[in-house]
């Protein structure tokens, strides 16, 4: 079993975070686990992206040229990893933010409206978190609820307890989300 991730968005949405803790809840629980982050130029406001490969071999290279899986924050993102997709692969876009609606109909397309929930959850910063939950139920023949949201404790800690419980709400509206979507 070998899965490839790209998560994508603006700086600042928590695409290196959501990334790091699939990686994190992976290596928690006894799988490889690769996590590689590009900055770059996309610091200054284009866009930020990470790759995570998860398998339970030995992984050759923590680089994708066609994902498997892509999780899009907004439209830059779109522009740039939707040509790259694997055909039958699925890509997941935050459909608040993301207006332009992925073509190709060789991937399964999941419009999720992740600033919508997270604002439901108690805080629109959580929109990564509401794709976390996504990715719980898409990669759920990997991980339980309880696997990512440990290793998202473990993370971000619960130093600030009120971001926790939103953080746990926003996962719970995304997990939710994508049983209806998927």
């Amino acid at each position: 079993m070998t899965k490839d991730l790209v998560v994508a968005g603006f700086g600042g949405q928590g695409v290196m975070l959501l990334g790091q803790i699939i990686a994190l809840a992976a290596t928690e629980k006894g799988l490889n686990a690769t996590w590689l982050p590009s900055y770059g130029p996309e610091q200054r406001g284009g866009t930020a992206n990470c790759t995570v490969v998860v398998s339970d071999e030995e992984i050759a290279s923590p680089l994708t040229d066609k994902p498997q899986f892509a999780v899009i924050m907004n439209n830059p993102s779109m522009a740039k990893f939707e040509p790259k997709m694997a055909a039958g692969g699925t890509l997941i876009y935050n459909s608040t933010l993301v207006t332009q609606v992925p073509a190709r109909q060789d991937i399964k397309v999941v419009a999720i409206p992740a600033n919508e929930l997270a604002e439901q959850a108690g805080s629109a910063r959580s929109a990564n978190m509401v794709m976390l939950g996504v990715m719980a139920w898409v990669w759920r023949d990997v991980f339980t609820q309880e696997d990512l949201l440990t290793a998202m404790v473990h993370k971000v800690g619960d130093k600030r307890p009120q971001l926790l419980e939103i953080n746990k709400k926003a996962f719970a509206l995304g997990y939710e989300a994508a049983q209806k979507a998927i």
